[in-house]
């Protein structure tokens, strides 16, 4: 396990670039099973998650070439399915929960699709009946093997046939996933409840590029038309917005001048609005978003005066992986607010390690923090940290950049399935961070 040493309380200045989505990145690499064509894809980011999804198609048998940096062609015309049930499978799946979206285009394509109990962050209950029920609505069977810890689907008798599905929670991967087993279903099939957001938007939008014929794009009412094959095609993926507001909160924290290069505003929802009842000042400038430096930042309060309160909801709200940058960026703030996390029992929990650096935060219980904000008062004590999950890590990374001293950061291969060259391009904007 690597290790942040971090000399923190200084301004940073200059520019950044998001990296791509990957969110997004682990739907289209998935995809990319759809087809025996060759599907080039752009944009990819040189982190953790993508690379072992990357490593897990390989052994797949996808054909696989490097055009250059965050430039990869696929090809899924020869595949070893007899992977899929190997003891190597059962690990590399394991470990990334994304691996999951790699069932419904095996199924829609083979007949029959396997998945080892996926791992990922522990933040709490992540289950996948979202998934199988879908699969089973389009005519799929369930296979479990309780000695071999692997989940499975088959086709029935009567082959897979578009239906309507009814999603009980709009959930992001389960929606891609279904998305894909229906493109090549024969039959009219609709989801409902989907979700909508960007990264579901592009996925949609490529596999229509491929042949298939699916509408209602970035709405919750999707109606997919199977057709028998797709083609191949070439997908530039999105910037990542997780990473753009982490870098809106890191410049309210150190006091920063940042500009964030290619940012795709009409992608980022309510991100900017919510960082702004925060009292972060930021503008459109093109296609950037520009943060001019801020001594202090005031929250907002509700129209009849009472706290504001943030929380995270399927798009078209705000999103849940940005929460914890709220709850950091708040600590310093003057104001208070109420973060609410409604979609994970357990991504709160960190708020410890913020507490032992000086913010005022009462964990009201797994799901609810109160934050009275420091006013840019108190700073950060420098501390010893560990990175629980990615999103709790990088919001421990901004407040260790603001933390006037010393700060060790362990268990940041957590950031790294995230965050392509972290600390490369931090230090590129003036932070003091070294991985030991």
């Amino acid at each position: 396990m690597g290790t942040f040493q971090i000399r923190g309380g200084k301004r940073l200045k200059g520019e950044i670039t998001p990296q791509g989505a990957k969110n997004e990145v682990l739907q289209i690499l998935c995809a990319v099973l759809l087809t025996n064509d060759q599907v080039r894809v752009k944009n990819i980011p040189d982190i953790k998650d993508v690379n072992r999804l990357i490593e897990i198609l390989g052994d797949l048998g996808v054909k696989i070439q490097k055009n250059g940096k965050g430039d990869y062609s696929f090809q899924a015309n020869d595949l070893r399915l007899d992977y899929l049930k190997s003891d190597a499978f059962r690990k590399d799946g394991a470990s990334l929960r994304g691996s999951i979206m790699l069932m419904g285009p095996i199924l829609a394509r083979f007949g029959k699709a396997y998945m080892p109990k996926p791992g990922g962050d522990k933040i709490g209950r992540r289950r996948l009946d979202t998934h199988f029920q879908g699969f089973f609505t389009l005519g799929a069977q369930y296979r479990f093997n309780s000695d071999e810890d692997f989940y499975g689907v088959e086709v029935g008798e009567e082959g897979l046939k578009g239906n309507d599905i009814l999603l009980d929670e709009a959930s992001v991967t389960g929606t891609a996933n279904l998305i894909m087993a229906a493109v090549l279903t024969p039959g009219t099939t609709t989801i409902y409840n989907a979700a909508c957001e960007p990264y579901i938007q592009q996925l949609c939008k490529m596999l229509n590029r491929m042949g298939a014929k699916i509408s209602g794009i970035s709405s919750n009412l999707l109606t997919i038309e199977g057709v028998e094959s797709l083609t191949g095609t070439e997908h530039t993926a999105l910037p990542d917005m997780i990473e753009i507001g982490s870098w809106i909160g890191l410049a309210a924290m150190t006091k920063s001048e940042l500009t964030i290069k290619n940012v795709s505003w009409e992608n980022l929802g309510v991100i900017p609005d919510v960082f702004r009842k925060l009292g972060i000042k930021l503008e459109k400038v093109n296609d950037d978003i520009y943060i001019p430096a801020q001594e202090n930042y005031e929250i907002e309060r509700f129209i009849d005066g009472s706290i504001l309160t943030i929380s995270d909801a399927p798009w078209p709200g705000f999103t849940p992986d940005l929460l914890s940058i709220v709850l950091v960026v708040a600590s310093q703030a003057k104001g208070s607010v109420l973060v609410h996390q409604k979609m994970f029992e357990s991504r709160l929990f960190f708020v410890d390690k913020l507490i032992d650096m000086g913010a005022q935060i009462i964990l009201c219980d797994p799901h609810r923090a109160t934050v009275i904000g420091l006013n840019q008062e108190i700073p950060f004590k420098g501390s010893e940290l560990t990175s629980p999950d990615i999103r709790a890590g990088i919001a421990l990374l901004i407040a260790a950049l603001s933390a006037p001293g010393k700060s060790v950061i362990h268990n940041i291969d957590q950031i790294d399935r995230g965050y392509e060259d972290i600390d490369q391009r931090l230090r590129a904007i003036g932070a003091d961070i070294i991985r030991v």
